[in-house]
């Protein structure tokens, strides 16, 4: 995991890509990670027009850019699509629900998405990231690894940023 402050940024609700894209560096060399290893990412995703596009292009920049051609998509969703921002328990409602989705194989949908904010299809124009609407089956771990492995971001109002990597034992396929 990794925990930083996002240091200067145009506004309260615009965050600071670059500190983003250091932050999910750090916290997968801190889980001794690659970025083709994970199968899916809890966005913070609070539906913003501006944030969002921000956290999209920072993943795209440190971890989907940096995945094998022949990987799978990165699945991202976010719970706030399901259930609100829940405020102080946004992160950990993040973290138990990538816990469930890397247990059961199966990336959550982002329930409310009918109509994607066109700057984060931008920001992932040309990636291989998949913004599930319904259950996405996960892959089964590569290179003989025995986990699967999906990262949860949440970021505080008052520019705390936090990335953790979480580590799962599959299930015999």
């Amino acid at each position: 995991s990794c925990v930083r402050q996002d240091g200067k940024s145009a506004s309260l609700t615009a965050p600071n890509g670059q500190a983003q894209q250091g932050l999910l560096s750090a916290a997968l060399a801190d889980a001794a990670a690659s970025p083709d290893q994970l199968g899916c990412v809890e966005a913070h995703g609070t539906g913003t027009p501006l944030g969002d596009p921000i956290e999209a292009g920072s993943l795209k920049a440190a971890v989907i850019a940096r995945r094998g051609a022949g990987d799978e998509p990165l699945r991202v969703s976010s719970v706030k699509a399901n259930a609100g921002h829940a405020e102080p328990a946004a992160g950990a409602s993040g973290m138990v629900r990538l816990a469930l989705s890397l247990s059961h194989a199966e990336a959550p949908p982002n329930a409310m998405l009918r109509l994607l904010n066109e700057h984060v299809g931008a920001a992932l124009r040309g990636s291989s990231a998949l913004l599930p609407v319904g259950l996405a089956p996960l892959p089964a771990p590569s290179d003989g690894a025995s986990a699967r492995v999906g990262g949860v971001s949440s970021f505080g109002y008052s520019g705390t940023i936090a990335h953790a990597v979480l580590q799962v034992e599959a299930a015999a396929e």
